[in-house]
């Protein structure tokens, strides 16, 4: 109820079970129960919210006035059905408790989710039932003042490798090298020879160009850095490197740097914790927000770790190979912990669209064509538009100049 009266509609409100204090209030008032009191606005609740622990839901998807919805409430509720039940299914991620089959990474797949079977993947429908319902509150209460939020924007990029060939050592680029040239990769052997001599700049080094195209159009950019020691599934160069240290901190002097968390400290909370200090130590600034690899979330543990970590914000809320909202919406919320009944301290800031997810798509009309459609959806809640890039995708050309269209996009709808 926080989430939707505070933090989505900026409604201060106040709660109380006792029915002579609910009585005697006179200003506007919701019976959120069974049946209702007197003739008050009322939600009719699902007994969901009432419940401790994890069960089996039947969910039945029907229309609110073209907006998919669940947890049905009868013709008594003023909502047809119960909004705050069905915010937090969705918000909490209540169907990642249940049994399901991961995909390679271990992540829950987006195949899996009520929102892809049931088509209502790409719309942030917990913010459109706010304000579907802030509507029939103010039809209900017309002197209920109700702010407008600004919608905002912030465009994330991830470094899990800040170079493809530079500053790797001699072992690392012979081995490159050879496995290069026996696999064929011709190109490749003539790009990495190229930068190893100096003679061109290494391919995933674009950070002047964003950092450029942020500083001139006046965009929130956000990078966050790897910086873990080698692994199956980290392949950035040493910590150590003094190249790499010097361009994180002339990354953070005009944008804000946080930790890229390695594949390996996943299931490593005492790595998670270096890695963060590590980085802290780089930048001599505090390193609150963090990113997963991969995306990887295990529900409630991961967000256990973040918090232990003292992480305060997180950024891995969505599908990298899949657009829309994987948590039914495009405002920041607090991960709910179920098990343990508490509001976990962690914010969670859900991304609308990854660079991996339009890979899939065949032309630059067809990926504009997909981030507008998200862009219109969070404007029209006045949301939070978050895109995820890796500067690895920016340094390619393969289909699209990919910088040209981040330079395009941040015009587009940033600016």
């Amino acid at each position: 109820m926080k989430q939707i009266f505070k933090r989505m509609l900026q409604i201060e409100v106040g709660y109380t079970t006792k029915i002579e204090d609910f009585i005697k209030h006179s200003g506007p008032k919701i019976t959120y129960t069974k049946q209702p009191l007197q003739n008050e606005f009322f939600i009719k609740s699902h007994p969901l919210l009432f419940e401790q622990g994890i069960r089996s839901v039947d969910i039945t998807i029907s229309q609110w006035d073209e907006v998919p919805c669940f947890f049905q409430t009868g013709e008594r509720s003023n909502v047809p059905f119960d909004i705050f039940a069905a915010s937090f299914y969705l918000l909490s991620r209540y169907e990642e408790y249940f049994p399901h089959v991961k995909d390679l990474f271990g992540r829950f797949p987006f195949r899996e989710s009520l929102a892809h079977e049931h088509s209502f993947l790409k719309r942030p429908v917990v913010d459109l039932w706010a304000q579907k319902l802030r509507i029939l509150l103010q039809e209900r209460f017309p002197d209920l003042k109700v702010p407008v939020r600004q919608v905002r924007y912030t465009s994330v990029i991830d470094v899990p490798v800040s170079h493809s060939f530079g500053h790797r050592g001699f072992f690392r680029s012979g081995i490159g090298l050879f496995l290069d040239l026996f696999s064929l990769k011709f190109r490749r052997v003539a790009q990495r020879i190229m930068v190893i001599t100096r003679l061109r700049k290494d391919p995933f080094d674009n950070f002047s160009d964003l950092i450029e195209i942020h500083k001139k159009h006046g965009v929130p950019g956000m990078f966050f850095f790897q910086f873990a020691q080698y692994s199956r599934y980290d392949k950035n160069i040493s910590t150590e490197n003094n190249h790499f240290r010097y361009l994180i901190k002339s990354v953070a002097d005009y944008n804000k740097v946080s930790l890229a968390a390695s594949y390996s400290s996943f299931t490593n909370f005492d790595l998670l914790k270096d890695e963060k200090l590590n980085l802290t130590n780089v930048i001599n600034r505090p390193v609150d927000y963090v990113r997963l690899r991969y995306n990887r979330v295990d529900i409630p543990e991961t967000y256990r770790n973040l918090v232990d970590a003292e992480f305060t914000d997180d950024y891995s809320m969505g599908y990298t190979h899949e657009t829309g909202f994987k948590a039914g919406t495009c405002t920041s919320f607090y991960f709910y912990d179920i098990p343990l009944e508490i509001q976990q301290p962690v914010k969670i800031h859900p991304f609308a669209a990854h660079d991996y997810a339009l890979l899939k798509l065949e032309s630059e009309e067809e990926i504009f064509s997909e981030l507008d459609r998200l862009h219109r959806e969070v404007k029209n809640v006045n949301g939070h538009f978050i895109t995820v890039f890796s500067n690895e995708l920016l340094g390619t050309e393969q289909k699209s100049n990919w910088l040209k269209l981040y330079s395009e996009m941040i015009v587009r709808y940033y600016v």
